[in-house]
């Protein structure tokens, strides 16, 4: 993987780390934050023809411990006639070094709320470009930032696609109920404890390096992931409620998982060929309660990024994607 470079300025496109078909902008962010956004150059204006579909923009949302670094998705979705982008949050990926350089954690906030400042400043941008109409594409964590963005900035996207969103916590009820309880309690007066942590057998079969198919930056996107904290938790929690309670949006969503959950805690030998991070039961019935237009969909086969499954899985999943956005958008 390349070098990680100097950040481009503020306002202006630079060079990015996934090579001459990517471009990286800074996007400055109220109280001096930073998040980045990627654009696939092909397939967005002022690179080439922007014929009727590009009028079409997907931007894409990462999840936890997780950055963008996924041209394939890029390509496929600018092959069916969408432009492509991607939004690196605050904290995240290319947006790690300034957030963590203020003295901030990895990858955390105490409020998820203020990723909607992230995505505000990502689709004020894809819009300046001229696309008409803005789809989001959220994956895991952000397949949860996405629908709360989305509806609390009603217009500001056209429809919702989510891979895998993370709308409930995969643990028992002691997690769920007492546990999220102390929760609430702790994020308000130590925000910075530490509750919980991601487990390295999902990375670890996804990186190259340990026989699986990916290259992605290990200071980014570590096998052990980064520690959640209090503060963050309870604002995940507290996500996870609205959803419980539905967002009632307007706009299409297609909600996609896996046929199956694995273990999520121990190495096992279907780890890319189920969802091994979260519960695809939550996944179903908890995306019913987004809105009133939601299109849910199994990919069988599927790993807990579903862009990232082994093949037929990967490209089942984006046809499934692309003929959604046709037929939708």
């Amino acid at each position: 993987m390349p070098e990680h470079g100097t950040a481009p300025a503020p306002g202006v496109w630079g060079a990015d780390v996934l090579g001459p078909d990517f471009e990286a902008l800074t996007l400055p962010l109220p109280e001096g934050a930073e998040a980045t956004l990627v654009r696939h150059v092909p397939s967005t204006p002022g690179t080439g023809t922007v014929d009727d579909a590009r009028r079409v923009a997907v931007l894409y949302v990462h999840g936890f411990v997780d950055y963008f670094f996924h041209p394939h998705v890029a390509a496929a979705l600018a092959g069916r006639g969408y432009a492509f982008y991607a939004l690196d949050l605050r904290g995240y990926g290319r947006s790690l070094t300034s957030h963590t350089a203020a003295g901030h954690d990895p990858n955390l906030v105490t409020d998820l709320a203020l990723h909607a400042q992230d995505l505000d400043a990502a689709a004020a941008v894809v819009r300046a470009a001229g696309h008409e109409r803005l789809v989001v594409l959220g994956h895991s964590t952000g397949g949860l930032v996405a629908p709360l963005w989305a509806a609390g900035r009603t217009g500001r996207a056209d429809a919702l696609v989510l891979n895998s969103p993370w709308l409930d916590l995969n643990e028992g009820w002691l997690q769920r109920g007492p546990a999220t309880w102390a929760i609430e309690a702790i994020g308000g007066v130590a925000p910075r404890f530490v509750v919980g942590s991601i487990h390295e057998h999902y990375g670890r079969a996804l990186h190259h390096a340990s026989g699986g198919e990916w290259e992605f930056d290990l200071t980014w996107k570590p096998h052990e992931g980064f520690p959640a904290r209090a503060g963050w938790m309870r604002s995940v929690r507290r996500a996870h409620r609205r959803v419980s309670r539905g967002l009632g949006l307007d706009l299409p969503v297609l909600v996609l998982a896996s046929d199956r959950s694995g273990p999520h805690k121990t190495w096992h030998p279907d780890v890319l060929t189920t969802d091994s991070v979260l519960d695809v039961a939550h996944i179903r019935d908890l995306g019913l309660r987004l809105g009133r237009d939601v299109t849910v969909v199994e990919v069988a086969g599927g790993a807990h990024d579903l862009a990232l499954s082994p093949s037929p899985a990967r490209e089942r999943y984006l046809d499934t994607v692309a003929d959604w956005l046709d037929t939708h958008v």
